[in-house]
């Protein structure tokens, strides 16, 4: 091939400022393993049933040995073949001896992890590209403690470490972070241990049947709440003989041009110590005439995703506010009302249309 042809596909299929060496001893490699790895994942996965708890046996604790564990077999093979070259007795000794301890590490080691309870607490709902963190419960029955116990998410290499105490539990947190809003599956985990000389590597898989729901992205600066609709029937006539008696009920976002006496300056003080400027109003029943609806409609984008996450916002921000407020989405629609449990069946439409 010719030179200038070969300096052109380098160019174009290999990486600036590493040599074609280096680049098919790595990437192109994982490249070619990849599909074999991704279908054994899927068929040793497939026979693992999704499950909340897991209690760790000899039918699903796997051991293997580490880097440093084949070396040392090396090292070991070395010192023998040597030993009987030379005929040293204490070689023998050192080798077998040697040998022993490494027996009794793997022992050790599949009993670390073998005859553990592991429990998946119900995870909490998150918002979307935000860390979801689910806690696990590791349940030791046993009067020795478990040291160096690791779990984390299958392939995802951020490992968190704990000691099991004997008789006892431990608590380990692991995060995944999911970037679409919508209901998804815990992913799968993986709990391992080395203790205690590093040469042998215990793991086992683990399917968790829980599902994490995650709220869509709130807009970063939202413009301000929709103006309110116009209440019909019984309830307006309601609102206006009330407005004869003067009466004020609940409160209201802060609009341009409210008298000052109608600032809920508690509240106000409330807001700019959590770091926020948001005022509230208190809000007659002539105000109440109207109620304030939340609709996709209303937000004025193109895009679906970009409609929620207003909304998002504004439930948020009416929350906050304390006001009633109601939700029109994807067909959908929750009546006027305040309080935790609206917020989350809000945001749980929002989550899932």
């Amino acid at each position: 091939m010719p030179g200038p042809v070969r300096a052109w596909l380098a160019e174009r299929h290999e990486p600036p400022g590493r040599s074609p060496g280096e680049f098919r001893s790595a990437a192109a490699r994982k490249a070619y393993f990849a599909p074999l790895r991704s279908r054994i994942d899927r068929w040793f996965l497939t026979r693992r049933p999704p499950s909340d708890a897991l209690e760790l046996t000899q039918r699903n604790v796997y051991i293997v040995p580490t880097r440093a564990g084949w070396m040392l077999a090396a090292t070991l093979l070395l010192l023998l073949v040597a030993s009987i070259n030379y005929q040293l007795n204490l070689g023998y000794l050192l080798t077998f001896l040697l040998a022993g301890s490494v027996a009794v590490g793997m022992h050790v080691c599949h009993g670390t992890l073998r005859g553990l309870a592991l429990h998946l607490l119900t995870p909490e709902p998150r918002y979307a590209g935000a860390a979801a963190v689910f806690r696990v419960v590791l349940d030791n029955t046993r009067r020795r403690t478990r040291y160096g116990i690791g779990l984390a998410v299958h392939r995802s290499g951020q490992w968190a470490w704990c000691d099991v105490p004997a008789e006892g539990s431990a608590t380990v947190e692991v995060a995944f972070r999911p970037e679409r809003r919508g209901l998804h599956p815990v992913p799968t985990l993986t709990a391992e241990t080395r203790f205690p000389l590093g040469t042998f590597r215990v793991w086992t898989v683990w399917r968790p049947a829980s599902q994490v729901l995650v709220y869509p992205a709130p807009e970063a600066h939202p413009p301000p709440l929709p103006a309110g609709e116009p209440l019909a029937g019984q309830a307006a006539s309601t609102a206006l003989r009330a407005h004869a008696a003067g009466e004020y009920d609940g409160v209201r976002a802060y609009r341009r041009g409210d008298p000052l006496k109608l600032v809920v300056w508690k509240r106000a003080a409330q807001a700019q110590a959590r770091g926020s400027e948001d005022l509230v109003s208190r809000d007659t029943q002539q105000a109440q005439r109207q109620e304030l609806w939340l609709d996709a409609q209303a937000t004025g984008l193109p895009g679906l995703e970009a409609r929620v996450s207003r909304l998002c916002a504004w439930v948020l921000m009416a929350d906050r506010l304390g006001v009633d407020y109601g939700l029109r989405v994807a067909g959908r629609v929750l009546p006027p009302s305040q309080g935790e449990a609206h917020k989350r069946q809000c945001l749980e439409a929002l989550a899932l249309c």
